[in-house]
């Protein structure tokens, strides 16, 4: 009986990085989705505030969302 064997060494390690590239992108899907999902709860906390609430914390109800997103669009 013959055993043959292939060895194919340039499969391997792109096999091994595209293994590694795909858990590193599930890793950052991960933390964007936390992310917006910590983002969306802030912005639903501050829509349940009342007028009052909001306009002692110096925001309105259209400056929410700029507000929760400002990070991402200050220069």
């Amino acid at each position: 009986m013959t055993t043959q064997t292939i060895s194919n060494p340039i499969f391997a390690p792109r096999l091994a990085g595209s293994v590694t590239a795909f858990f590193a992108n599930l890793a950052h899907a991960c933390a964007m989705a936390s992310g917006a999902q910590a983002r969306f709860d802030e912005i639903q906390r501050l829509q349940a505030l009342s007028d009052e609430a909001l306009a002692k914390r110096g925001l309105s109800r259209d400056d929410i969302a700029r507000h929760v997103y400002a990070d991402l669009f200050r220069q």
